[in-house]
């Protein structure tokens, strides 16, 4: 567990508590090399997205938060009021170019060279992404590639990209499974579907393992991806027919009619004696002459006269 110090605007420290592999926090091995906390574009939303660069920016890292209301850290003499646990965990930067490489795609369709692609003028780190390690040796995976005179040209090819999703898929549920992950519950639970005894299928695992990936790529992708895998759409199971309502009264009641016979007190005393039960019914046809209301062994005792 680390403590990552910021340094805010208005001048006040703060910290951040966090749980992060050793990779993410080695010291820089040159002064302006030091791991990085910054805002990216999320590859699957589009929205802003907290981010860590490792020393050098060879590794990315996502950053997802634990928060509970109420909660504070004490940090050695002083208390943080930020409570949240911050974990930090290895990410593929090819999800993080893959957005900027569909969008290129859809924007100029020409190959071009990573560093055109891969630019975002609201996130100034995006250019980050291509100095992380391995990064243009496996950019094939998504992408077409020309060389021109020593450069290399990329564009963005969903026949290759669905291959490489797949494998993630794959590489994902051998994970589950060999972690004796089950996901039969947690897939009929999202789906709505109810039944007495779950078990974990290849289906299960499929689909479990393709909702992890989607939550890094776009929507769009994500059912191109559900297709390739060969995986139904799930459809809302049909709604269990609504009980038949018991009628009130076989004649409708018009507007025409006298409303002021339902403040009759003859109203009322049929209407008591239809919610009576049978014994009830017994207790009323007791003849109750001589019997005192039990109210009256409560009420207040008449004064004796002097």
């Amino acid at each position: 567990m680390h403590g990552a110090k910021q340094h805010p605007a208005d001048g006040h420290p703060g910290q951040w508590v966090l749980i992060a592999p050793e990779s993410a926090t080695d010291p820089p091995k040159t002064p302006d090399s030091e791991p990085l906390f910054t805002k990216l574009r999320n590859p699957s939303t589009g929205e802003a997205t907290l981010y860590l660069f490792n020393s050098g920016a060879q590794q990315l890292f996502e950053v997802k938060a634990f928060h509970e209301e109420y909660r504070s850290w004490f940090i050695g003499q002083t208390v943080q009021q930020d409570g949240r646990l911050l974990f930090v965990t290895p990410m593929d930067p090819l999800f993080m170019i893959l957005y900027y490489l569909i969008k290129a795609n859809k924007e100029q369709g020409k190959f071009q060279p990573l560093n055109q692609v891969v630019l975002d003028s609201e996130y100034p780190s995006c250019p980050l992404l291509l100095k992380c390690a391995d990064v243009k040796q496996y950019i094939h995976h998504v992408t077409e590639e020309k060389e021109v005179d020593s450069q290399k040209f990329h564009k963005y090819s969903q026949e290759k990209t669905l291959k490489w999703l797949k494998k993630k898929v794959n590489q994902t549920v051998k994970a589950l499974k060999s972690n004796n992950i089950s996901v039969g519950e947690r897939v009929h639970a999202a789906t709505y579907i109810s039944g007495k005894q779950i078990t974990d299928t290849k289906e299960d695992y499929v689909r479990y393992a393709h909702g992890l990936i989607s939550e890094y790529i776009p929507e769009d992708l994500s059912k191109e991806l559900l297709k390739y895998l060969g995986l139904p759409e799930l459809r809302s199971p049909a709604p269990e027919p609504p009980l038949k309502k018991r009628k009130l009264s076989d004649v409708p009641v018009e507007a025409e009619e006298d409303y002021t016979k339902f403040n009759s007190s003859n109203l009322k005393t049929k209407k008591a004696n239809s919610k009576m039960s049978a014994a009830q019914k017994a207790l009323a046809k007791v003849d109750k002459s001589g019997m005192k209301s039990i109210s009256t062994f409560f009420s207040s005792k008449p004064k004796a006269s002097k």
